[in-house]
């Protein structure tokens, strides 16, 4: 998983960047509003946080132009405003979870898994698909209860087509979510991924849309 950090402040966004590394979570962190993605449709971000009182802006002027740019990926809110109508105005603008500071950091990242279950439709720690089984914290999957040996890349590859089963993923948007584990991913090489994942779950299991991308049809 690849989460955004948005915020200011040195000490808390050393801090959750680290802890986040221990859980097995990367990132990347952003201090100002104008460094944020003006987009945030086929990025390579799982999740974001965002701060609300930024040196240079409102993040839930950041928030808004995302939900009105069609983005539905998954942000929480972190911030040290506790009024009503703060956490109001946050999530009638579109974040998934609203987090007041001071916070446990295991609770935030709690908190992360759970809106990327809801995200992906998942009421577990275990996304079951048909036969398929996949459990990104532990970063294992399962086919007919049988373990699966998935490279890093091809496991993110599963991930990212079990997040929707049935719709396509596009071969950018996947070359995007591979990025985060090394060197940039072309066209090419996400090709190969998808080989090699079929070849160990099934090719019945990947569709290819010729010209778009890839859907999973477990």
């Amino acid at each position: 998983m690849h989460i955004l950090l948005i915020e200011d402040d040195l000490e808390l966004g050393r801090a959750l960047q680290a802890a986040l590394k221990v859980d097995g979570l990367s990132s990347e962190w952003r201090r100002r509003a104008a460094d944020a993605p003006r987009e945030l449709d086929g990025s390579a971000f799982d999740c974001v946080l965002l701060d609300l009182s930024l040196p240079d802006g409102n993040g839930l002027e950041l928030l808004a132009r995302w939900r009105r740019g069609g983005s539905s990926l998954p942000v929480i809110v972190i911030t040290a405003r506790s009024a009503v109508e703060d956490r109001l105005a946050g999530l009638d603008g579109g974040a998934d979870d609203f987090v007041i500071k001071p916070f446990a950091t295991a609770e935030l990242i709690s908190r992360i898994r759970a809106v990327l279950r809801r995200s992906a439709r998942q009421a577990s720690e275990v996304w079951t698909l048909g036969t398929l089984s996949i459990e990104p914290r532990r970063h294992v999957a399962s086919l007919n209860g049988e373990p699966l040996e998935l490279s890093p890349r091809e496991f993110r590859l599963l991930l990212e087509l079990a997040r929707e089963p049935g719709a396509v993923v596009a071969k950018g948007v996947l070359a995007q979510k591979l990025e985060p584990l090394g060197e940039p991913v072309d066209f090419a090489a996400v090709e190969v991924h998808v080989s090699n994942l079929r070849r160990k779950i099934g090719g019945a299991m990947v569709h290819t849309v010729r010209g778009v991308g890839y859907m999973l049809v477990p």
